[in-house]
């Protein structure tokens, strides 16, 4: 007999418009961003010389950017934990940060990805943004030669999510009953069907080529572990704790 073990369930606020303001808040499909939480990210970074927020509309992909370091959306746990209760996401804008140190060298593993944003991203794909999302462009510049060291880019990744979870926490109080879009996920056992285990490979190999785990907000970094301090090991997820975004792909 089929038997449900989690229910997770997907609110979504759809965003027209992105400006910087005095404090934090959502309005009429405005979000606005505080003026100083740039500045106060940064407060307990040591690592971190500056932090700019900037705001690219859908019009305004034909800038340089420094090597960008991740794509993420902003989603908030209402009730629950992750895989189960309830979400609320914010659709048509997405997080980019970007990273580079006082020396102007690009925090990249492999291969930095600086350059003019429309040519270095291909917009649209599993990852990255819609061509019609705003970006909230967070661009961090780290102290001399803290690019290349672990801890530079994570103060960065923590940066931000600090910034972001000003926002998760005005998300949060948004009436689930006045949502865009609504959608339910079931994860259920299936006594007398096939088991599916679904394989994904993550990264886990240097400063910049990281993976969060189970962070304390759907797709945050504030909370997570990393894969490679958990030593590359396979972990096991529920599908619907993969959905409500259980990984931070740092890379």
């Amino acid at each position: 007999m089929e038997k449900e073990i989690r229910r997770l369930v997907i609110k979504t606020f759809h965003i027209e418009k992105v400006e910087l303001a005095e404090k934090t808040y959502i309005k009429d499909g405005v979000l606005y961003i505080r003026n100083n939480a740039s500045i106060d990210s940064i407060k307990e970074e040591d690592l971190i010389d500056k932090l700019k927020i900037n705001i690219l509309y859908p019009d305004n992909h034909n800038i340089f950017v420094n090597s960008i370091m991740d794509f993420s959306p902003i989603a908030t746990k209402v009730l629950g934990k992750l895989g189960e209760g309830i979400t609320h996401v914010l659709t048509g804008v997405t997080v980019m940060l970007t990273g580079v140190d006082e020396k102007g060298v690009q925090v990249a593993e492999f291969g930095s990805s600086e350059g003019i944003l429309k040519e270095q991203v291909k917009f649209g794909r599993r990852g990255t943004p819609s061509e019609n999302d705003i970006i909230i462009h967070v661009d961090v510049i780290l102290k001399d030669g803290e690019g290349s060291r672990r801890p530079g880019p994570m103060a960065a990744h923590r940066a931000c999510d600090v910034i972001i979870q000003e926002i998760r926490e005005v998300l949060k109080k948004l009436n689930g009953r006045l949502c865009d879009e609504k959608f339910e996920y079931f994860d259920k056992v299936k006594p007398d069907k096939k088991k599916v285990v679904i394989l994904k490979q993550v990264a886990g190999q240097g400063c910049m080529y990281d993976t969060g785990l189970l962070g304390k907000e759907p797709g945050g970094f504030l909370g997570c572990r990393s894969i490679i301090d958990m030593g590359n090991m396979p972990i096991l997820l529920s599908p619907n704790e993969y959905r409500d975004g259980a990984l931070r792909a740092m890379h």
